[in-house]
């Protein structure tokens, strides 16, 4: 194949479902076709923090656990920030702190260029204090621009959060004691749970479950509480861990996926790309980006409310793993 491919030839090979079978040569054959390094990212503020970042996020979780070869994925997560991407995602529940580490080593050198974020899973002050100190060294960094209290379940756990010795407690001595600029939490099981945590508390920003099916009903509860606090707003399970991917009823592709997402009011999309000719598709998306119109929302949603409940299932006490199948795109 020339070096003459267009990227629109690139995207509609990958729509017709050759991705999976695409090469790595290709994936070099446009590269080489245009500057290995390019502008920024269309960019939006993260709400009360007034950072900017990417509208597209770089998710550091099992899809970036799913480059075997530590060189690979350094290769991608540097790929990612030379595309423009400035938000990465991690966790330490992403691999035990695997996932930060490997951040880490790309910090030692890229720390100014991006937004960084972890996930602090304890529910207890003292074990969500210990957990975060042993982040920052992972990241080698001596603080993050944004903690998050990790996945927000039912409303007994807001409860264990809450209390005087809870998680909430830690993450705000946390950001007093600068070991965070920014404090946030995350779910994708109750929209409701989640509304009534950032009705109630001090965040400064959140990260939920907002696509095309309207799962745990993050985008009509959670959603207009969060932009009432104007608080930072990250979208996530855009295509459900692959499950609203596809065709038929309850189903969608990946580009219909992310800019519906993206044409909500949120800040940026997190999506884990384990194969790199998915990072060069989703920022094409993320570059040419315009917002859907109204109508088409609808469409999308009605389209996807077969798959609703079993979302919500799916979701319910859910752990980021590997996707049995490593060639469909990531969210």
């Amino acid at each position: 194949m020339s070096k003459e491919l267009s990227r629109r030839k690139f995207l509609e090979r990958i729509g017709l479902g050759t991705a999976a079978g695409a090469s790595l040569s290709l994936l070099k054959e446009v590269a080489a076709a245009r500057p290995a390094v390019v502008g920024p990212l269309p960019s939006r503020t993260l709400g009360r923090t007034g950072a900017t970042v990417s509208i597209l996020a770089f998710g550091c979780g099992s899809r970036f656990l799913m480059y075997q070869d530590e060189d690979k994925a350094l290769a991608a997560l540097n790929r990612a920030i030379d595309l423009g991407i400035s938000y990465l995602d991690t966790a330490y529940a992403y691999g035990d702190g695997e996932s930060e580490s490997r951040v880490g080593q790309a910090m030692a050198t890229r720390r100014k260029e991006v937004w960084l974020a972890t996930k602090i899973p304890d529910r207890t002050r003292d074990g969500f204090l210990r957990r975060l100190e042993g982040s920052l060294k992972r990241l080698r960094v001596d603080h993050v621009d944004l903690v998050h209290i990790h996945s927000l379940g039912q409303a007994e756990d807001l409860a264990k959060v809450e209390a005087p010795d809870g998680a909430l407690k830690g993450a705000l001595e946390a950001r007093e004691q600068k070991m965070a600029r920014y404090i946030g939490m995350t779910s994708h099981t109750n929209g409701e749970v989640m509304a009534q945590a950032i009705q109630r508390h001090d965040l400064d920003c959140v990260q939920m479950a907002l696509n095309a099916s309207r799962n745990g009903r993050f985008e009509e509860l959670a959603l207009p509480a969060a932009r009432q606090k104007n608080l930072g707003i990250i979208a996530m399970k855009v295509t459900g861990q692959e499950y609203l991917l596809g065709s038929g009823s309850g189903k969608s592709d990946m580009s219909s996926l992310l800019r519906y997402s993206m044409s909500l009011p949120v800040t940026t999309a997190v999506v884990g790309m384990p194969r790199l000719e998915m990072l060069e598709h989703n920022i094409e998306v993320a570059r040419s980006f315009s917002s859907l119109p109204e109508q088409e929302m609808e469409r999308l949603r009605q389209q996807l409310t077969p798959a609703r409940d079993g979302m919500e299932k799916r979701l319910v006490g859910h752990l980021d793993g590997p996707t049995a199948n490593a060639e469909v795109f990531s969210g």
